[in-house]
């Protein structure tokens, strides 16, 4: 058995307390405007924000991160991807929970493995030289535990998917089943997004859906929500 597979396993675990659980990333917009009612309806709108969300702003930047840490260019370099997310993100609540997720991850990471540039990533996020974001944490975990490059993208998809999923079922509801069908269903687009990924340039990060991003907009001034975005 691969090495590299138990931290990817716990990384993508629904149990890892990243936070992940509190927010839909737009998506509760949708189930409240009842564009989202179901399985198949879910599963639409989770391949759009496969295809756009997660490939051309958090999985890009996933990649991007790591072919620095892997070159060994500099916390600069890196310091510019983060911006990059944070100036991209339109809605407030989003870049306020990608920024909360990647609090939690980062100290927990830093308290299993002590990687010494995820440290000096958080001491320039605490001094307001940095925003913060999960798919940079992801990003250095894969660099410091060796982890080979497609695989922890692969695995940054599947633990976004898997999360949004989860709240899924609690949010439409779906039921549990349901939720694990979608998951064995969507592996085939989380695949083709990791190619089309590695295909992409720093010129293509933020390229997202607009309607997502009014979605993500909207969601803050809905009046009841189970959702933290």
């Amino acid at each position: 058995m691969d090495n590299d597979l138990f931290p990817l396993l716990q990384l993508c675990d629904s149990n890892f307390p990243s936070g992940a659980f509190s927010h839909s990333f737009g998506l509760e917009t949708y189930i409240q405007e009842q564009i989202i009612v179901d399985k198949e309806s879910f599963k639409t709108a989770l391949s759009v924000f496969v295809d756009k969300q997660l490939v051309f702003s958090d999985g890009l930047a996933c990649r991007l991160s790591y072919e620095v840490l892997e070159s060994g260019r500099g916390m600069d370099e890196l310091l510019e991807i983060d911006r990059l997310l944070f100036v991209s993100t339109l809605a407030k609540e989003t870049r306020e929970g990608n920024r909360r997720i990647e609090e939690r991850m980062a100290k927990l990471c830093m308290d299993l493995y002590a990687i010494p540039a995820l440290g000096e990533y958080l001491y320039f996020i605490k001094n307001k030289q940095g925003f913060g974001h999960s798919a940079l944490v992801f990003a250095f975990v894969a660099h410091h535990l060796q982890i080979d490059k497609e695989k922890i993208l692969s695995a940054y998809l599947f633990a976004s998917v898997s999360s949004l999923t989860q709240n899924a079922v609690r949010g439409v509801p779906l039921g549990q089943t349901d939720g694990q069908r979608l998951l064995v269903e969507i592996q085939v687009k989380i695949n083709e997004a990791k190619n089309t990924i590695m295909k992409l340039t720093k010129d293509d990060l933020g390229a997202v859906s607009p309607g997502l991003e009014i979605a993500q907009m909207r969601h803050e001034r809905l009046p009841v929500r189970l959702f933290m975005s």
